[in-house]
């Protein structure tokens, strides 16, 4: 008699089991899937879409979108797409080409779109500048974008949509005072600085600080010998005091010039990638937080 009891809860138990992973594939089988091409997207993407929308990311953290190199998996996952992100700006020259291969449906959003484009040098010549994302301001237009996009892939998330956005708004509205109130306690003759690629021309223009980079806005680009000569002479006439690494990029050209000018070394910024989930920098907001605290480190008295 006992033995059958127990027989029955471990029967009911094991049938009450099945029935929680079928509601839990069910419910993963009708979120909405979307595809990020980079990091920060994806993150903002994940911030607006909650628990209605699974997200791929295809550059990954700590990865260079510019030297990018789609695969067939990832034409696969494009392919099986309701709604995809791209941040526009000429960033993702493979998105085109990998679109047409994967067939999909869905229209590319482009997060960037209403935003007055920064030009830049590149190669002797003007290009315009993709990493809108290092200016708050232009991420809360990223944010607009991505939840009238996904309105319009999910229109019965809607509401969830709006209230997410709404949410990740205010916290971006404190993230602004934040930065503005940390760069303004650093003197405005210490705010220069030397980082790898020409990543960070928006967050310059939004709170006065002076970026010279030896590479242009792609970060496959290479300087000459004398490039790098004219960056060293233009450090020590300006006594620009610190030399900054970004987690995408080689820092031996970077250790070279800090070596040739004395200027001091600061820790790494992060320009167009998120570190990876264990890291100083795992969602756009600690990307930000981790940049501004490092460059206070170093310039503040």
């Amino acid at each position: 008699m006992i033995q059958r009891f127990h027989s029955a809860v471990l029967l009911m138990l094991a049938a009450m089991l099945i029935a929680a992973s079928a509601s839990a594939q069910d419910k993963q089988q009708d979120k909405l899937k979307a595809v990020a091409t980079i990091s920060i997207i994806g993150d903002l993407v994940k911030s607006v879409g909650g628990d209605r929308v699974e997200v791929t990311t295809l550059v990954g953290p700590n990865s260079d979108a510019h030297v990018f190199s789609p695969t067939p998996s990832d034409a696969k996952t494009l392919g099986a797409a309701k709604a995809v992100f791209i941040n526009g700006m000429g960033l993702e020259g493979w998105i085109t080409r990998l679109v047409a291969a994967a067939g999909t449906k869905a229209t590319p959003v482009v997060v960037s779109a209403g935003i007055k484009p920064r030009q830049a040098e590149e190669g002797g010549h003007h290009a315009v500048d993709p990493h809108a994302w290092q200016s708050v301001a232009n991420v809360k237009i990223y944010v607009a974008n991505i939840r009238n996009g996904l309105k319009k892939a999910d229109p019965a998330g809607a509401a969830v949509y709006d209230a997410n956005a709404k949410v990740y708004l205010d916290k971006l509205d404190e993230l602004e005072r934040e930065v503005r109130d940390t760069i303004q306690k650093i003197p405005a003759d210490r705010r220069k600085i030397i980082t790898t690629h020409d990543a960070f021309g928006y967050f310059g223009q939004a709170y006065g600080v002076q970026f010279i980079a030896p590479l242009g806005v792609s970060a496959e680009s290479q300087p000459s010998a004398r490039d790098v000569a004219k960056i060293i002479g233009q450090v020590k006439r300006q006594k620009i005091p610190a030399v900054f690494m970004e987690n995408i990029s080689d820092p031996r050209m970077m250790q070279q010039i800090a070596r040739e000018t004395g200027a001091k070394i600061g820790g790494t910024l992060y320009s167009d990638a998120l570190s990876d989930a264990g890291g100083p920098a795992a969602t756009y907001l600690d990307m930000m937080r981790s940049n501004v605290r490092e460059l206070a480190k170093v310039l503040a008295p």
